[in-house]
Order: structure tokens, then C-alpha cells, then sequence
């Protein structure tokens, strides 16, 4: 066995499906062992393991149970997909139950160990974790800034989950002059050998500074210093480049399919 096999081996039984001991406030996860389901987030959100239990008709009747179940309240919901999933054509089977993709991501890992060196910044910007709402709230006005959207949700979903589990999400900001330039959080997966790094979003007038390295070698301090083994990503297109240089392997791809509400 191939040591990329053995690592999405070890992604696929520890890190799908995941049902956290204390939830965020408001949201609510049902799983029945082959599908998550998580209600009370910006939007709906499902995935399943990596081998579903049904296929053909069946599986087009568990699609429309999860998309109407979110439709009943109005709500848009993401169902992830990765690319080793069986059976193959749940994309094919999403996309005729209503279903959009959005950008393909590759799931990456790392030796936390390897990745956790000293971070190198510009001048006059520095690292600081963050939990005040006044600084996520900062975090959401730049991403908004930088995806050219409402992110203002972000902050509350920020918030609950530092209130939910405070010891597994540290969240960060570089910053200058009081000014938030990048932010990322850090995830550590309870009973697993992995944490996630997400985030990551940088304003485009401080891009290729290394702002975007020092978060990630920070957050791989933090997570060895807690004694986790790897860190997992789900890289974009402008990550992955960046992921690979320092070391990080990627093991599968990820895609969301979203289906959004008709609005009158």
C-alpha cells in the first residue's frame, strides 16, 4: 500500500461523517452511518462515506430526501463529493436532482512536525489569534472584501464555534496598523491524527508576501505543539501550488454541489 493510499485510507475513516460532541449554537447533525447531515450553518450542508449503501433509484431517492428536507424551510444546501467516492455517478445523480457544482478543491496533507517552522511576514505585520466578535467581524468584512460577496455570516458561524469548543478552533489574523490583511483557523479533529486548516484568504494588495505561508506554518506550531501528526487542506486552485511547494500531498479532490431555492 502506497503511502497516499494509506492517507486517504486515514482520511476517509477519520475525518468523514464527523459529529462533534458539543454543536455550535443552532445547528443540529443527524448521521446514520452513511450520511451526515448538518442543519443551522450559512447553508445546509451533507456528505456520506466514501462507499454508500445504495445506488441507481435508491440513491436518486436519498438525494431528493436530503434536498427536500432543506427545501421544507427554504434553505440552499452543499452536498460534498469527493472524487474516489462510490458509486461514481453521484455527481451525474446530483446534477438531475437540481444540483450546481462549485470549484473543485484537492484535499491535501502534511506532516505537521515538518510544516510547523518559524513564520517569516513583511514588515509591520503580525499573527495574532483571535476570539473577540469586534476581530471576527474584521475577519468577515475582509473576506467580503476579497470574495466580492456577504460574508457577514461568517463571524456568527465563527463565534459559535469558538463558544461550542473552544479548545478545538484557534482562529487568526495577520494584521497591519489594526488593519486584518489575511485570516485562518485552525481545526483539530478530536480522536483523530488530523487538524484542518481553512481559510487562508488574503486582500489582493498583500499577496505573494508570504502571508499566506506564515498562517499555515504558524497553525502547524500550534497543531504539533498539541500533538497532532497531519494537517489536512481543501486547497483551491491558487493554494495548491503553494501546499506542494511546502510539502503538503494531495490525495483526492473534493467538489460541493449546491442547490439553491427558486426565489419568486
Amino acid at each position: 500500500m502506497t503511502v497516499k493510499t494509506q492517507m486517504l485510507d486515514s482520511y476517509d475513516s477519520q475525518l468523514r461523517l464527523v459529529v462533534p460532541l458539543i454543536a455550535p449554537l443552532g445547528q443540529e447533525f443527524h448521521s446514520d452511518g452513511f450520511v451526515l447531515r448538518v442543519a443551522g450553518q450559512h447553508r445546509g450542508f451533507v456528505e456520506t462515506a466514501q462507499t454508500l449503501n445504495v445506488e441507481g433509484d435508491e440513491l436518486d431517492q436519498l438525494i431528493k430526501k436530503h434536498r427536500d428536507f432543506f427545501a421544507a424551510s427554504g434553505e440552499s444546501v452543499e452536498w460534498k463529493t469527493r472524487a474516489h467516492d462510490v458509486p461514481a455517478d453521484i455527481p451525474l445523480r446530483l446534477l438531475a436532482a437540481g444540483f450546481v457544482p462549485e470549484d473543485v478543491e484537492t484535499v491535501m496533507v502534511g506532516d505537521a512536525e515538518g510544516l510547523a517552522v518559524d513564520p517569516r511576514l513583511p514588515e509591520d505585520v503580525v499573527i495574532r489569534i483571535v476570539h473577540a466578535s469586534k476581530d471576527l467581524d474584521s475577519i468577515a468584512e475582509m473576506e467580503s472584501e476579497v470574495w466580492g460577496e456577504d460574508f457577514s455570516w461568517l463571524a456568527n458561524d465563527l463565534h459559535s464555534r469558538i463558544t461550542a469548543e473552544p479548545e478545538n478552533i484557534v482562529v487568526l489574523v495577520a494584521e497591519t496598523e489594526g488593519r486584518v490583511v489575511s485570516a485562518a483557523w485552525l481545526v483539530f479533529k478530536s480522536g483523530t491524527d488530523f487538524a484542518g486548516l481553512w481559510g487562508g484568504s488574503t486582500l489582493a494588495e498583500w499577496r505573494g508576501q508570504g502571508i499566506y505561508k506564515a498562517l499555515v506554518a504558524r497553525r502547524a506550531q500550534i497543531a504539533r505543539d498539541r500533538g497532532v501528526k497531519y494537517l489536512q487542506v481543501d486547497a483551491s486552485k491558487d493554494s495548491e501550488p503553494i501546499l506542494l511547494r511546502l510539502g503538503f500531498m494531495a490525495i483526492t479532490t473534493t467538489t460541493p454541489y449546491v442547490w439553491t431555492p427558486h426565489r419568486s
